[in-house]
């Protein structure tokens, strides 16, 4: 029986990997569905080759463009963040793979959870925003959460070495990204430029930002104590810049799991969609003698705050999670706008978090709430500062 896979996010990096990966698998795996924000271009060229049954673009301004380009397709065309929701509950889905990033997509994970789908999560910002609600739904469900994302799904496969109760601790590697030799009085005046020369991956700039700051392990901390049901103080992050082992988890025996590959996101895209079998793909295999070495060291907290941070609203919860993640996000857009200097994006983002009053037990409308209070409140701070010279 065909896997029918829905791709929320088709035309970014992760989507577009995805679709490689279907092409290499050949046969048994159908695109049902596909979506885009804005880049109605590509998703045109995807919708001819792969023949979907839906597409959906949630930015209406380019919703009767994209219907002009594909009129002539048997596709039924969704505008606005709702079709997105209809996709993720579709009969003819099973797989739904998200990719989109921000809080934009948290509505529809929900309704794939709440549908009972097997969730594929590439981003962070589902378990990070809504992990305690995410996990609630996707139990009474009966649904499948499957983590994308290299880190996490290193430590899903890792885990299955034992039981939950037999873990001792996990540990999440990290490239320790462009400035990981660097002092925090050094990276002051860093480039968005620099920021952006990541030494390992290739990723969109948002991630690869989070990865100079470290950010993207803060999240990385928040998302594994949801889907893993982990307690913080079993949580640890090593900087490993090969990047070769993405994550290891550690038994009460003293037996520690790795998985090692080259920094691909195809492999965990493909574990994903092939999951619980493994089949041949277009990963490049590792050749152990060619690396030579494995290097590891402890994180510089004081110079990558953000980590610190992390661990901090991981244990917190609540509505804390929703506000360090929008905080950022916000924050980084204004970097990268050159709006603001690098070391200013953590500095306000734990300006929000100290200004939030956190709640427990949240809706998804408290959430998004939340969101958009942080995101005003860091747009705020920058013209406050920029209004009198700081």
């Amino acid at each position: 029986m065909s896997k029918r896979i829905a791709i929320l996010g088709s035309t970014g990096s992760i989507g577009k990997n995805a679709l490689r990966v279907i092409d290499s698998l050949g046969a048994g795996y159908e695109v049902v569905a596909l979506s885009a924000h804005s880049k109605v271009e590509l998703l045109a060229e995807q919708v001819r080759k792969y023949k979907p049954k839906f597409a959906a673009v949630t930015n209406t301004d380019f919703a009767e463009q994209f219907r002009s380009m594909v009129s002539e397709l048997d596709v039924e065309v969704l505008a606005g963040p709702g079709g997105l929701e209809e996709i993720a509950k579709l009969e003819d889905v099973d797989i739904v793979l998200t990719a989109i990033v921000g809080a934009a997509g948290l509505p529809a994970v929900l309704s794939a959870a709440k549908a009972g789908k097997t969730l594929a999560i590439a981003n962070k910002e589902p378990l990070v925003i809504a992990g305690e609600l995410l996990m609630r739904t996707i139990k009474a469900s009966g649904g499948t959460i499957l983590p994308v994302d290299s880190e996490h799904s290193a430590i899903f496969q890792a885990m299955q070495a034992g039981s939950h109760d037999e873990v001792s601790k996990i540990i999440l590697t990290s490239s320790g990204g462009p400035f990981r030799k660097m002092s925090l009085g050094t990276i002051e005046n860093v480039t968005a430029e620099q920021a952006l020369a990541h030494p390992v991956w290739d990723m969109g700039p948002k991630i690869t930002i989070d990865s100079a700051t470290m950010m993207n392990k803060a999240l990385e901390v928040i998302e594994a104590h949801w889907l893993f049901g982990m307690p913080v103080e079993k949580i640890e992050v090593l900087v490993h810049p090969e990047s070769i082992i993405h994550s290891l988890v550690e038994f009460i025996d003293g037996s520690v799991v790795a998985l090692l590959s080259k920094p691909d996101m195809c492999l965990p895209i493909q574990y994903a969609l092939t999951y619980p079998k493994r089949v041949k793909g277009i990963a490049e295999h590792l050749q152990l003698d060619k690396i030579g070495k494995l290097t590891f060291e402890k994180p510089n907290l004081e110079t990558f705050r953000a980590l610190s941070l992390g661990f901090e609203v991981a244990r917190t919860g609540g509505t804390a999670a929703v506000v360090f993640n929008a905080a950022n996000e916000t924050a980084v857009e204004q970097f990268l706008a050159g709006r603001i200097k690098f070391v200013r994006i953590v500095e306000l983002v734990e300006h929000c978090l100290n200004r939030h009053n956190v709640k427990k037990q949240v809706s998804l409308e408290e959430l998004l709430e939340a969101d958009g209070w942080a995101r005003k409140e860091v747009e705020q701070r920058v013209q406050q500062r920029k209004s009198v010279g700081i």
